[in-house]
């Protein structure tokens, strides 16, 4: 397959937000706070012109002409971080033993206990910058809050993989803890 010369992705800065760019390094900067994330082993160029960054690629093929547009999904996301936040809302599913769940007083870590009738007390710490709290309008449902939405999505992951059911049948345990919706904040 013949290479492509050029490719190309413009991701736009909104206002209140500014970006940096440096040896594929890029930094955001918004009113919710700062995210860094590295780029090294992708062979990109990324610019910041006016109120755009511009991703491309000289001379790739298929594999890494893809990956001009990852790049500019990572950035798209760390602007909505920096401007919304992210969150994810999970859902306690059990059908005889009640979950049970203790947030600890700095939102940063949950305690999970009564899995299954379980006495085995499940600790999940939250990653950086990562919050965790009960809803107050629906019962069994936490939400995780936070403005990178790798570390969100990997602290909702580490609390569902935690209650896993083991050596049963799992069309028919159906218990655990689930996400029920995930995106940017929006009050």
């Amino acid at each position: 397959m013949p290479k492509a010369i050029k490719s190309t992705t413009i991701v736009k800065i909104p206002p209140g937000v500014t970006c940096s760019a440096n040896s594929r390094v890029v930094r955001v900067k918004g009113p919710r706070g700062e995210l860094t994330r590295q780029f090294k082993s992708i062979q990109i160029d990324i610019q910041i012109r006016g109120k755009k960054i511009i991703v491309e690629r000289w001379w790739g093929n298929r594999k890494e002409i893809a990956c001009v547009r990852t790049v500019a999904s990572h950035i798209q996301n760390m602007i909505t971080g920096v401007t919304k936040g992210f969150r994810f809302k999970m859902r306690f599913v059990y059908a005889h033993f009640p979950i049970n769940a203790a947030i600890s007083d700095d939102k940063k870590s949950i305690e999970i206990r009564n899995f299954l009738g379980e006495k085995v007390v499940r600790r999940v710490p939250m990653l950086d910058g990562v919050t965790v709290d009960r809803s107050e309008k629906v019962k069994d449902e936490i939400f995780l809050e936070g403005n990178d939405l790798a570390n969100v999505s990997q602290s909702a992951a580490n609390i569902h993989m935690s209650t896993l059911v083991k050596n049963k049948d799992i069309r028919k345990f159906l218990d655990g803890i689930y996400v029920s919706e995930k995106g940017p904040i929006v009050d």
